[in-house]
């Protein structure tokens, strides 16, 4: 797997580590039994941790811990499946969460723009995902209709604006 981060192929930094697996020396990403199972050996290993979420584990079960979480990954498991989206958005709006929101699993290259928009910022993508597929599919779109955490101008405010300047050059 490869890691794209803010737009760019990056070395992956935060191995998933399972549940009966020793932990790695530096940063990890563990399930959520295992954050809520291990959570004070966790916070006091001192090193970057990430927490990795089911499709059915939403994000208020860790909304309390997201100030000590560098990384929260979103399981994908399948493409008809997006409540991974819905999750992202909540991480971003209703918690404030600032740190990595990481798309794993199912992750499609005619989801990129999408991913984007919920407020992912990290996608584990296959090996076969080039920085020109990346570049493509991400860029598909020129508008967007609706608000997102990406902070792109829906078209309608884009089309208010323009005719509120036209109506302001007539005026004049």
């Amino acid at each position: 797997m490869q890691l794209i981060r803010n737009g760019a192929f990056v070395e992956p930094d935060f191995p998933s580590v399972a549940d009966d697996e020793a932990l790695p020396e530096g940063p990890a990403i563990v399930s959520l039994e295992r954050w809520q199972a291990e959570r004070e050996a966790l916070r006091a290993r001192n090193t970057p941790i990430g927490v990795r979420l089911k499709s059915g584990q939403e994000p208020s079960v860790i909304a309390d811990d997201l100030d000590m979480l560098a990384v929260v990954a979103l399981e994908l498991p399948i493409f008809r499946n997006g409540r991974a989206y819905s999750y992202a958005r909540l991480l971003r709006e209703r918690y404030g969460y600032k740190g990595e929101v990481r798309a794993v699993g199912n992750v499609l290259r005619d989801q990129f723009h999408f991913m984007i928009r919920c407020g992912f910022d990290a996608l584990e993508v296959a090996d076969n995902i080039t920085p020109e597929i990346w570049a493509e599919n991400v860029g598909v779109f020129s508008y967007s209709y609706q608000p997102a955490t990406d902070g792109r101008e829906p078209v309608l405010s884009l089309r208010q604006r323009l005719a509120q300047r036209a109506a302001a050059r007539e005026a004049v």
